[in-house]
């Protein structure tokens, strides 16, 4: 078989390649299934009773360790734009956390059903750690008409380093830096709701392709999002987030601000007394 006649293997062969190795082999007999044959990713097998199995191949566990790969780097870059917003924001006289898990209302009209609806409620911070899920969901939040409680956890999250509530001016900042990544996000209505709704704005900080070029335009970006960019080692303003007022943080953001420690500032030394 030609090279040109070959699938071409996107995430989902590459999930379903994750899936088969850490699995008995027991085959689904499907597309993706049928093109990783193709590919000679897989490879079929029988046992004494003529029972099918499939085993991940050399190709495959090749493949496999250069996506690792891709996904630590991109973890990597992530973790690094995520720490320098969150200094930036501490250089502006904020308050900073990262990775908080923040539960908000949304209304169910953001999801196709109330099945849709429950499934959000415990999907948008499934990579958050599993005791900060348990305390949040310690106390179940009181059931409002025609909305759902969900978790969101935004990359970071920052008020001013004020004692009077009413100018706290709680912002969000989600970081991205792959595209796919970012145009799956925009997809989710439901996510940036929740992010608009725990703080006065919210901003998209984009990061730059392999050919240095932003990995969006500003245009793709929703209007009620502001836009950065990181490029050359810096942060600027592509667009201007759109602010409203938050008089009042919710009792359960305090509770998670309570619980979790903010950004410490590196160029800042304890002193003891």
């Amino acid at each position: 078989m030609s090279d040109d006649s070959l699938p071409v293997l996107n995430r989902r062969h590459h999930q379903r390649l994750r899936e088969m190795y850490r699995s008995s082999g027991w085959p689904c007999h499907d597309v993706l299934e049928v093109e990783l044959l193709a590919s000679g990713m897989l490879s079929r097998h029988f046992d004494e009773l003529g029972r099918e199995h499939l085993r991940v191949t050399d190709a495959g566990i090749a493949l496999l360790a250069k996506v690792f790969a891709g996904n630590r780097a991109a973890r990597s870059a992530h973790e690094t734009l995520v720490e320098q917003v969150a200094h930036a924001m501490m250089a502006e006289g904020r308050l900073a956390w990262r990775g908080l898990m923040l539960r908000v209302p949304l209304p169910l009209s953001l999801f196709e059903d109330e099945a849709d609806a429950a499934q959000a409620a415990t999907s948008m911070a499934q990579s958050m750690p599993l005791a900060h899920s348990e305390d949040a969901m310690l106390e179940p939040p009181p059931k409002l008409p025609g909305q759902v409680w969900v978790m969101a956890a935004p990359d970071v999250f920052s008020v001013r380093r004020t004692s009077v509530e009413a100018y706290l001016e709680p912002v969000v900042h989600e970081i991205k830096v792959s595209r796919a990544d970012l145009m799956g996000d925009l997809k989710k209505p439901a996510k940036r709701a929740a992010y608009l709704a725990m703080a006065g704005a919210c901003w998209y900080v984009i990061g730059c392709n392999a050919k240095g070029k932003p990995i969006a335009t500003v245009d793709e970006i929703p209007s009620e999002c502001g836009v950065k960019l990181f490029a050359d080692g810096r942060i600027q303003v592509l667009r201007e987030a759109p602010r409203r007022g938050v008089e009042a943080l919710p009792f359960s953001t305090w509770m998670a601000l309570a619980k979790s420690t903010p950004e410490a500032r590196p160029d800042k030394q304890q002193q003891a007394f």
